[in-house]
């Protein structure tokens, strides 16, 4: 194992930030810290890359204990929401930065740039100052300046949150690409889970200061150990698993788990709409209970049959 967490407690006073945290990431690992605000996730981060001091436990490295180590001999990349750029260099200065700290000398100073700044997209930007680039653009160069020095471990706080939508989308995507074509170990914080499923290899779920559960995408989505994480991953709704046709004792129903079908073996009515970016969003009255649904555009009033999207549905607990 790269990173060992065992125990990690951070505390502020009588308030505990991180409780009782152990948790690994491999070699070549891309794990996601995923929660919601508030509830510790940047305050672990915080503490594996040493600007917070653990009031309990141990951060190790290959089995070595960085309780020592300060956070610029950590040999750790830190990237976080707003980038933290320097406006006053070039991109190619803001990426260069780390390996002149370290004192590589210029020929291959400027190859390492020219490569990273290709492998982010950025081919041809090496002159430009960092203030003429778009919000997206800037977090790629955060993001290539973090990878110059070939940290051991990368560490990133929300990279993407400060983006609209449609942006962090794509960014999520080339971010996942890139970090496997670095073969980078990384640990991600976010609050999006959508974010979180695209790039890692396993999300670690926390609540209230604590991990709740640490799995693969697939299986922290489909199978959430409780109804507060349930809740957080996206279900509205709790129900016996008959009513989706599994011999289950309770499941959870996303939006998407009713859909508008001819053919659905339900029946309800249509008591609001919301059109979404790339679908319609129902809520509909089914044997005197609400439900949501996808499907196309409906007035509200109407009869519509429903089935079941197995892809909306999460065993829970």
């Amino acid at each position: 194992m790269a990173l060992e967490l065992d125990s990690i407690t951070v505390r502020y006073g009588r308030t505990e930030a991180v409780s009782d945290v152990s948790l690994s990431v491999a070699d070549g690992e891309v794990v996601a810290l995923l929660g919601p605000s508030g509830c510790g996730k940047s305050t672990l981060l915080r503490t594996i890359a040493g600007l917070e001091k653990p009031t309990s436990g141990v951060v190790s490295w290959d089995s070595a204990d960085l309780a020592g180590v300060p956070v610029h001999r950590r040999e750790f990349g830190l990237v976080f929401q707003d980038g933290q750029l320097f406006p006053h260099r070039t991109v190619a200065g803001n990426v260069a930065f780390g390996l002149r700290m370290r004192g590589v000398d210029r020929e291959e100073r400027d190859k390492r740039v020219l490569s990273l700044l290709e492998l982010v997209g950025l081919e041809g930007y090496a002159g430009r100052r960092v203030t003429q680039l778009s919000g997206g653009e800037q977090q790629r160069v955060a993001l290539a300046r973090a990878l110059a020095p070939s940290p051991r471990l990368l560490l990133l706080d929300e990279p993407l949150s400060a983006l609209d939508r449609v942006l962090r989308e794509q960014l999520a995507v080339d971010l996942a690409r890139l970090l496997r074509e670095a073969a980078t170990t990384a640990l991600v914080v976010t609050h999006d889970h959508d974010e979180a499923f695209t790039l890692a290899d396993r999300v670690a779920i926390m609540s209230r200061g604590r991990v709740v559960q640490v799995g693969p995408p697939a299986e922290v989505w489909s199978a959430p150990v409780d109804v507060e994480t349930a809740k957080f991953l996206g279900c509205t709704r709790f129900v016996p698993g008959s009513f989706v046709g599994l011999d289950l004792e309770r499941v959870g129903l996303r939006a998407t788990a009713l859909r508008v079908d001819p053919d659905g073996l339900m029946e309800g009515t249509v008591l609001e709409r919301v059109h979404r970016r790339d679908h319609v969003r129902l809520l509909v009255e089914i044997g005197g209970a609400e439900y949501e649904a996808v499907g196309p555009m409906t007035e509200v009033g109407d009869r519509v049959r429903l089935a079941i999207d197995l892809d909306g549905v999460a065993r829970v607990g």
